[in-house]
């Protein structure tokens, strides 16, 4: 029996089971060279990134590994040709902690002696006019401290940029999460396993809106956005500003730390109203706001 005849013989039996109600059947992912045909329409070369690292602070951590799927979409959001990937592995040069190797499957054997060269980073985003990563806040501090190209690149986020709970996407935005909503699975926690789960997600059609996720996230791209920094927050309203999206940044030289939050044009005077009305206490306060184009965005020098 050869593969493709077992694959269809799979596929009825999982049809059958998911008929009666009972079982849901989540199929592997299986890598695309495309996901629409070419039609004409203008093609923009995009960079879809993760990165696999020593732990969570990019000023002491290190990479492990790095991946990169460079793929051509349109301007409304459809995915056709994806180019081959870079994936490299790194020696960090320190232990590899065993949570990390435990949860990636890369430990201190796996990467010794092996290196990854900027220069050929640089050279492999060639003419890239975005990059894309699931929690670009983690990735694009750790991918750009160690290649000067990423700093000059707009980014976007395939996590916070795209609405998937409004989607009905209700169990959570993670990876593994979506996949599954979506009956997939995959080899999570490396690098370009999860790059490759990441253009599949968007490359969808989405319930609601019907358009696919790569098209809501490029409308965010474009789109102005506002960094708020409630500066001098009172210790206590700590929690309700984590429950509004806030998050802490540590600051740097000659800025203050402060909780802070990424928001629209249309958001930005109902969030000055809020942070003088509810966590300033005062008309007239002022509030730290920078605007954010999409070269800055998810960037930790901003």
């Amino acid at each position: 029996m050869n593969l493709e005849t077992h694959r269809s013989g799979l596929d009825r039996v999982a049809r059958v089971l998911e008929s009666t109600g009972e079982y849901r059947i989540l199929r592997r992912l299986l890598p695309f060279a495309a996901f629409a045909e070419p039609d004409g329409a203008p093609v923009t070369r995009a960079v879809y990134l993760d990165v696999e690292t020593t732990g969570l602070d990019p000023a002491v951590d290190e990479i492990i590994e790095i991946a990169m799927v460079p793929f051509d979409c349109s301007a409304d959001g459809r995915i056709f040709a994806v180019h081959e990937s870079f994936d490299r592995l790194r020696d960090p040069g320190r232990p590899i902690p065993p949570a990390v190797a435990a949860l990636t499957g890369i430990d201190d054997a796996a990467v010794a002696g092996l290196s990854i060269d900027p220069a050929e980073i640089e050279s492999f985003l060639g003419d890239a006019g975005l990059v894309i990563a699931h929690n670009a806040s983690f990735d694009r501090p750790f991918a750009e401290r160690f290649c000067g190209a990423f700093a000059r690149l707009p980014w976007a986020c395939s996590w916070r940029e795209v609405p998937w709970v409004a989607e009905g996407f209700a169990e959570g935005a993670k990876l593994g999460q979506l996949l599954a909503a979506a009956g997939l699975f995959h080899d999570g926690h490396r690098a370009v396993n999860d790059c490759r789960a990441g253009l599949e997600l968007l490359s969808r059609t989405l319930p609601r809106s019907g358009r696919t996720g790569l098209g809501l996230l490029l409308d965010s791209a474009r789109a102005t956005r506002w960094r708020v920094r409630a500066v001098g927050a009172p210790f206590e309203m700590r929690e309700c500003l984590k429950r509004r999206g806030y998050r802490w940044d540590p600051g740097a030289v000659g800025r203050a730390k402060a909780w802070s939050v990424d928001i629209g044009d249309n958001e930005l005077e109902g969030e000055r109203a809020y942070l003088r009305s509810e966590v300033y206490g005062r008309d007239g306060a002022p509030v730290d706001v920078r605007r954010m184009d999409a070269v800055d965005r998810y960037s930790d020098r901003c």
